[in-house]
């Protein structure tokens, strides 16, 4: 006698035509992607790795051996490490300037004010601009005799007039100024995003023990606001250590390096000197510190934020 088909068993035919299908779904929407990432990531990386070993200007064939010299070179030139304590000033500066300004700004445009669309896209509206457009901008405005100039002296600062992009010891706070009114909208608006996640029954439980606008915020919306403020964090400091854009195009590094970033001194040496190798080590030096600071920042800061999320 044959056995009864147990109530709820699936064929085994069904079962492997749902794992193939399974797979091919995965193939079909991971592989584009895939191929992607290895072209156009993974494979530059490897590159950019086997250049940096020789002395290459671009143009001739891969003959002189370096080995790591020039890492050495890079790591022991004074240039580069002022390059790297630049960017680490630029991303200090961020954590103790943009950070408190962005949640003192988004709490405020976060309320119901008169015209409150209109702010936010005024706060939002230079983010949109390209760097390229901004850095020009910057520069008509801080220009010698220029509008910033023309605004202290109608004022009576005359005396706080200065070479804002040619003093070496005021042109990476010049630039801060520009970062922070280019960036500081992503900020706002990324905060605002966390702050509409807050339930309303949390402030008007609060309201009604007795709490005050200030410890509401300070024990209620603050705590619950930290893994958008943490991922504001991580997103700021990875873009600091890989400024570029409104720094070459403001003051290509200068004047006598003091605005160098490693960014910068990647694209003069690489392309401007044609010394390909050497750039190529610099640029993997980048690498390296970015994504350490990724691991470590994930291990220790965003670990509290995804370990529920991912588990089962």
């Amino acid at each position: 006698m044959l056995r009864s088909r147990k109530r709820g068993a699936r064929p085994r035919g069904s079962a492997v035509s749902s794992d193939l299908r399974r797979k091919l779904e995965l193939i079909l929407f991971l592989g584009p992607a895939l191929v992607l990432f290895i072209g156009f990531v993974l494979v530059p990386m490897v590159l950019a790795v086997y250049y940096s070993l020789y002395n290459w200007t671009g143009f001739t064939s891969l003959d002189d051996f370096a080995g790591f010299k020039n890492y050495l070179d890079a790591l022991t030139g004074s240039v580069f490490q002022n390059a790297v304590w630049h960017n680490v000033v630029i991303a200090v500066l961020s954590l103790v300037v943009q950070l408190p300004l962005s949640i003192a700004l988004a709490l405020l445009l976060n309320r119901r004010l008169r015209g409150r669309a209109f702010l936010r896209v005024i706060v939002f509206a230079p983010y949109v601009l390209s760097e390229a457009i901004t850095a020009v901008i910057w520069l008509l405005i801080l220009q010698p005799g220029g509008f910033a100039d023309q605004v202290l002296r109608a004022a009576g600062m005359g005396g706080l007039v200065r070479q804002w992009l040619a003093d070496p010891d005021l042109v990476l706070f010049t630039l801060f100024v520009v970062i922070t009114w280019k960036y500081i909208g992503f900020g706002i608006i990324l905060l605002l995003a966390g702050l509409q996640g807050i339930p309303a029954e949390l402030k008007e439980a609060a309201a009604l023990d007795g709490a005050t606008s200030w410890q509401t915020t300070r024990h209620v919306i603050l705590p619950l606001l930290g893994p958008t403020v943490r991922i504001w964090i991580f997103l700021s400091v990875i873009g600091s250590l890989q400024l570029f854009d409104l720094v070459w195009i403001m003051t290509l590094g200068g004047p006598a390096n003091a605005s160098t970033t490693m960014a910068t001194y990647l694209i003069d040496h690489g392309f401007k000197r044609y010394e390909f190798g050497f750039g190529s080590a610099v640029a993997v030096l980048l690498f390296i510190i970015c994504f350490t600071f990724a691991l470590l920042y994930q291990r220790f800061a965003l670990r509290r934020d995804t370990e529920g999320a991912v588990s089962r």
